[in-house]
């Protein structure tokens, strides 16, 4: 289908100093948790999604020097010249498929606690880091010596991303980790010299850094600059027209300009708190202050959004992080004319958690980000099958979609056998909890690819038996068949079922399902430590419920601190009115009474509870598993060779961990994988010299 004129803009050519970007859609630097561990890996990753028609592929933050290192957090590195040919890897990489190559240079300043090079930070002032985890560190004051180091580490970086092949470098001053932001802000700088002060002080070293950078590079790379326009908490930090007046002083001095809200919460906000398009307020006005291309985001995934971004003088180039991990195709697909093949980005922060968990970023829509190198997924694309066997897929919940979509694709004739009358399994009911709409992406996505494969066939209200099974002849079953959560308590603070006597007690399934507690007062005991929990008392409470939330941690919902929304969320339930009580554990209820137990000393208390609701552990949908094995002499007969269980039916977990199971078991059908072997490649440092004795002897 040739693509629709009215999209004919994001195709144009954008100059960036002396290199121009085929068209305006622009991968901004973002995290992967891959970093300088994994330099493969990574410069596949960033080559698919030039593959997929991004004009410009950026790195993430590159750490120019160990002054500035945010371990435990894996970034690139460019401290010296052994950091050039990885760093060349990426930009070779991405060279291939015709896109420009981005590196942002970075010294994280304050944010930085320096954990494995043990260096002081550096900073504006004497103040403790700025960091994640609240290190005990603290920055020190710098001195015009190290303002002169710190441009000319700035001046060598450059240098070496030029040697190593980029057409664009950066210099960043935003989110609270380009340390010049520190510089930026009043909250955080309260010098008297020359970099302190006025707006035009407090930009001096952001000025002189572009400038250093430029005069090093400029003939030859586009030279960007990434700045938080927006802190989001007033004038007490840098807000939006402060920060276009310091655009308007430095205007014309970089190549590009780069619009992000402060900090990285800010900046990649969930759907369950922000829309489409939610940064724009903040970018307004940003191009008539500077001739120069601006390049935004705001988790971008419809092309008619992103044409009026540029139509209406908002932004030059449609910028995408997060989109650009969910679909790495998107341009492409919009210039084919597919855009019902786009997978849209659901904003669940999946990716995000990755990265503060050290681990490689990871997506509920697209299952093969990360495993691009290391397993040899695709985005897109799959090998064919490698045998001619029929394949049932026993319900379809988010792995059971994806199994059986990726099956399809490989050329299997599958048939998904859903015992309900819609597709989508857990995803049926969440996605209609408050803030979740988006995440029902997940499930249509899927249902618009299956509907047009012809080799699969989708069968609803099918509730099956093993008996049924095994009359029907597949040589492949695989059971997606889902997992419900558990009524008794048991989670992880507590391992024996309560008993919950005089209480009206519902699971999660149940209110889902539209149940609710006679009693208006709830009692919600959280040990699950996500998003359930704080999404079921908003639920409850928004419906004129009472709700008090019983929590073992020191916060509510507290694994989202990893998607960078616990704090949002908490917030959002104490203006709601809900009672919250952390580091608590309910140890039963005696005719309507619970006692709680405090996490710490277990001392004891008793507060009222008419109604419970438990969101503690789920239990796996197993049965037909069971029931299957126990019949298992009786495969052969029934032409059956496997019985496989995925998702959450073998353990439950993520909706991003099912999809990636499902996609697992499509991938390895037929490839007889070695389960005592490593699973996927590994990239294993080589071996410096070594000379043991020079260290130990005296």
């Amino acid at each position: 289908m040739p693509r629709d004129p009215r999209y004919d803009i994001l195709f144009d050519s954008v100059k960036i100093g002396p290199v121009t970007a085929k068209n305006r859609f622009f991968q901004v630097p973002h995290c992967n948790g891959m970093g300088y561990r994994d330099p493969s890996a990574v410069a596949t990753m960033r080559a698919v999604k030039a593959q997929g028609g991004w004009g410009v592929v950026c790195t993430e933050q590159a750490e120019i020097h160990p002054t500035a290192e945010i371990c435990p957090f894996i970034e690139l590195r460019i401290w010296s010249d052994q950091d050039v040919p990885m760093l060349a890897r990426i930009a070779d990489s991405v060279h291939e498929h015709g896109a420009l190559a981005g590196l942002q240079l970075c010294h994280n300043g304050m944010n930085a606690p320096n954990l494995y090079s043990r260096e002081i930070p550096m900073g504006p002032v004497d103040l403790p880091v700025f960091s994640v985890f609240n290190d005990p560190v603290q920055a020190r004051a710098m001195d015009k010596e190290d303002i002169r180091n710190l441009r000319k580490w700035h001046r060598e970086a450059a240098l070496r991303s030029k040697r190593a092949g980029y057409d664009i470098v950066y210099v960043y001053a935003g989110k609270l980790f380009g340390g010049p932001m520190f510089f930026l802000s009043r909250r955080f700088n309260n010098r008297t010299d020359e970099y302190g002060g006025s707006m035009e002080n407090r930009a001096r070293l952001l000025k002189e850094l572009i400038e250093d950078v430029k005069d090093a590079v400029g003939d030859t790379m586009g030279v960007a600059c990434r700045i938080s326009v927006d802190e989001m908490i007033g004038e007490e930090g840098l807000h939006a027209s402060e920060a276009r007046d310091i655009i308007a002083h430095l205007g014309e001095v970089p190549d590009l300009w780069d619009l992000t809200l402060s900090s990285w919460d800010n900046d990649s906000q969930t759907s369950r708190f922000a829309d489409e398009a939610y940064q724009e307020p903040f970018v307004l006005g940003v191009k008539k202050v500077t001739s120069k291309p601006v390049v935004g985001v705001g988790r971008f995934t419809s092309p008619d959004t992103m044409v009026r971004m540029i139509k209406q003088g908002v932004l030059d180039f449609i910028g995408a992080a997060r989109p650009s991990i969910a679909d790495p195709f998107i341009p492409e697909k919009i210039r084919e004319g597919r855009l019902e093949d786009i997978r849209e980005c659901i904003g669940c922060n999946m990716c995000v958690a990755g990265d503060h968990t050290s681990s490689i970023s990871r997506c509920t829509q697209n299952p093969s980000m990360g495993e691009e190198w290391r397993r040899g997924w695709h985005p897109e694309y799959i090998r064919p099958k490698q045998d001619e066997g029929r394949v049932l897929v026993v319900g379809a919940g988010p792995a059971g979609l994806e199994a059986a979509m990726m099956l399809g694709k490989r050329g299997h004739d599958v048939a998904l056998a859903e015992r309900g009358t819609q597709l989508g399994g857990r995803l049926v009911n969440e996605r209609r909890l408050p803030g979740l709409s988006a995440w029902g992406r997940v499930a249509d996505y899927r249902a618009g690819q299956l509907a047009n494969m012809s080799n699969v066939e989708i069968y609803y209200d099918s509730a099956l038996t093993d008996e049924d099974i095994l009359g029907f002849g597949f040589d492949h079953v695989v059971l997606a068949t889902g997992s419900a959560w558990r009524r008794d308590g048991v989670g992880r603070a507590v391992l024996k079922p309560l008993v919950l006597d005089g209480a009206e007690a519902l699971n999660p399934d149940d209110l889902m399902a539209g149940a609710r507690p006679a009693a208006r007062e709830v009692l919600l005991f959280d040990d699950d430590h996500y998003y359930m929990g704080g999404v079921l008392a908003e639920l409850l409470v928004k419906e004129g419920y009472t709700v008090t939330l019983v929590t073992p941690a020191a916060t509510v919902s507290s694994w989202s601190f990893n998607t960078m929304e616990q704090h949002k969320i908490q917030a959002r339930l104490i203006e709601l009115g809900v009672k919250i009580r952390p580091s608590a554990i309910l140890t039963g209820v005696q005719n309507g009474v619970a006692t709680l137990a405090c996490a710490y000393t277990g001392r004891t208390e008793e507060i009222a509870a008419s109604a419970v609701v438990p969101v503690t552990a789920r239990l796996p949908r197993h049965e037909l598993a069971q029931s299957l094995r126990a019949r298992q002499g009786e495969w052969g007969a029934a032409g059956l060779h496997a019985v496989t269980v995925i998702g959450d039916a073998l353990a439950p977990g993520t909706i991003a961990a099912a999809v990636w199971s499902g996609r697992r078991y499509a991938e390895e059908l037929g490839t007889n994988p070695d389960p005592a072997g490593v699973p996927f490649r590994r990239e294993v440092a080589e071996l410096l010299p070594f000379d043991l004795s020079s260290i130990l002897t005296r």
